[in-house]
């Protein structure tokens, strides 16, 4: 998902606790309110005992708990490749 202000952060947080891996694309936001973001994704994968990858500069893949990293290499190439134009 690509955020436009951190009212979205809602989603990200639904999406994650459904069990739905999340690609956290904070390209369109301000650097310190990527970093509320970051902050608030760092306490979910805490709570919910999940994981968090960095896949570029401002993209971020959140994984749930019970995903395996394998997956996680799947999801990353899925990622880059709808980055490109």
């Amino acid at each position: 998902m690509r955020p436009r202000d951190y009212s979205d952060v809602r989603h990200v947080g639904q999406y994650f606790r459904e069990g739905i891996p999340v690609v956290m694309d904070l390209t369109a936001v301000a650097d310190d309110e990527a970093e509320q973001f970051v902050d608030f994704a760092a306490g979910l994968i805490c709570g919910q005992r999940g994981d968090m990858e960095r896949l570029s500069p401002k993209v971020f893949l959140l994984l749930p708990s019970g995903l395996a990293k394998s997956n996680a290499a799947a999801m990353k190439v899925e990622a880059t490749a709808s980055e490109s134009p």
